[in-house]
């Protein structure tokens, strides 16, 4: 006679059910168990101890497999936009911070591994690509000591002299230099440029272009053909929210991309996709020496956007990820990819990079005309203010026509005899960019704007 749970005396079932909750228990135990194992190594070895990442969405990673995280970061950005090739010289801009001196050791090791290759070849056909690093000095409009700009300077020496070999070579320019050759005349030039400003912001922004400015007379003068730049997540998360703040937002797709060719050395933005906190921790990881100078901070817009975004990530991780992705989704102008070159390997190596990624090759430049001093792009407003250049009588007037909204806003002072006397002090590339956007770009302005014009038949009738 078969047996049941109720008239069973003999307690079998109960037995059986006693030992499937006890797996079950012991499973359950296991399981979470195995998951405070799992807690306790690294999500992408599995076999070493996790460190504290600078980003929730990476997940728990040791030191090595986290370094390799954020260099993965930074090669994929080089290899798919091209940024980098066999035959380039490249400057570095360096302050001394995380994301310059991250940008700096990562590019030092990209070119080392080229060496080691070049080396290990029979043939040789690809050469290596140069290093070069730049550092603006701007002790003449910051209360910086000078006994603590050239200590700064011999750690920077320091750190890149240790990079060797491929030598390269520490360019340490002052920033008044590009208003005038004579380092008096030009710190003299540049107080006079400043103090006709009277808005905060404008004179920061002045001085972030006039560093561009510095940048890009150092590699021209010696035979540079890029421009890295630390900028990275998070500083650019500040800036898309600032140009939008400023009114800046139909140049601002061209300012947030991998790569910025509206310039004469091209620009390239190799930690576009690294955060802050990221940079920090892989500099106190593999011990990177770090110099940070005692500026003034940001006051005005810059520094109520950065206290803003601060803010924002410390309640969220991810906020600083999610505005870059938000404004990357913005359609990039034409000079947001690396022109192609004459150079058969450098070619090649482009083509095979575009091919391998799925990206449209630079057809041309763009045709773009910019504002002389953010270099911005124009938008048909602007444009259509500029075809009345004729009508300005004085140079400083056709300057202030050619500028953006957004400069003649913030930077330009509204008075004319102010005006003029600031005109009187800008860098000659800056008065030379407005001649040429002025008067040489006169029927690619006439094209531009043909659809806002009146035809000589209309006017007739």
């Amino acid at each position: 006679m078969a047996c049941n749970a109720s008239s069973c005396q003999s307690n079998c079932h109960r037995n059986e059910e006693q030992a499937q909750e006890e797996e079950f228990g012991g499973s359950a135990n296991s399981i979470s168990n195995y998951n405070d194992r799992n807690l306790n190594v690294c999500v992408k070895c599995k076999s070493n101890e996790p460190i504290s990442g600078g980003n929730a969405e990476d997940g728990r990673f040791c030191a090595d497999c986290f370094r390799s995280n954020l260099y993965g970061k930074f090669r994929l950005a080089v290899i798919s936009n091209a940024m980098i090739c066999p035959t380039d010289n490249v400057l570095v801009a360096f302050s001394g911070g995380s994301s310059s001196r991250v940008a700096l050791q990562f590019v030092h090791e990209m070119q080392d591994k080229s060496q080691k290759n070049f080396d290990a070849s029979r043939d040789r056909s690809l050469p290596v690509f140069g290093v070069g690093v730049a550092f603006i000095d701007e002790r003449a409009i910051f209360p910086v000591s000078s006994h603590e700009i050239d200590k700064a300077i011999q750690d920077f020496r320091s750190i890149v002299s240790a990079l060797a070999p491929p030598r390269k070579e520490l360019h340490v320019v002052p920033i008044e230099n590009i208003c005038s050759s004579s380092s008096s005349d030009g710190r003299d030039r540049l107080k006079n440029l400043l103090d006709a400003i009277s808005d905060s912001t404008g004179k920061e922004d002045l001085l972030l272009h006039l560093r561009m400015l510095s940048l890009q007379k150092i590699a021209s003068e010696n035979g540079y053909n890029r421009v890295v730049l630390g900028s990275c997540t998070s500083s650019i998360a500040c800036h898309v929210i600032s140009a939008i703040v400023k009114g800046q937002g139909y140049s601002l797709p061209g300012d947030i991309q991998y790569v910025d060719a509206r310039w004469e050395i091209p620009v390239v933005l190799p930690l576009r996709d690294c955060l802050t906190q990221e940079l920090n921790r892989l500099c106190h990881l593999d011990g990177l020496k770090t110099v940070e100078l005692h500026k003034v901070p940001y006051s005005g817009i810059n520094g109520l956007v950065s206290s803003f975004v601060t803010l924002l990530q410390k309640e969220n991780p991810s906020r600083e990820c999610t505005i870059v992705r938000t404004a990357g989704k913005l359609t990039p102008f034409h000079f947001n990819s690396i022109p192609e070159k004459s150079d058969s390997n450098t070619t090649l190596a482009t083509q095979r990079r575009l091919k391998k990624y799925n990206l449209k090759p630079n057809e041309s430049l763009s045709s773009e005309s910019f504002c002389p001093v953010c270099n911005s792009p124009l938008n048909k407003s602007d444009l259509l203010r500029q075809s009345n250049l004729q009508n300005h009588q004085t140079s400083s007037d056709i300057f202030g026509a050619a500028c953006c909204s957004s400069c003649r806003f913030q930077i330009l002072p509204k008075d004319p005899s102010s005006m003029e006397h600031f005109y009187t002090h800008l860098p000659q590339p800056l008065v030379a960019r407005a001649k040429r956007g002025g008067y040489g770009n006169l029927s690619l302005l006439r094209e531009q704007i043909q659809d806002c014009l009146i035809s000589d038949s209309e006017d007739e009738s």
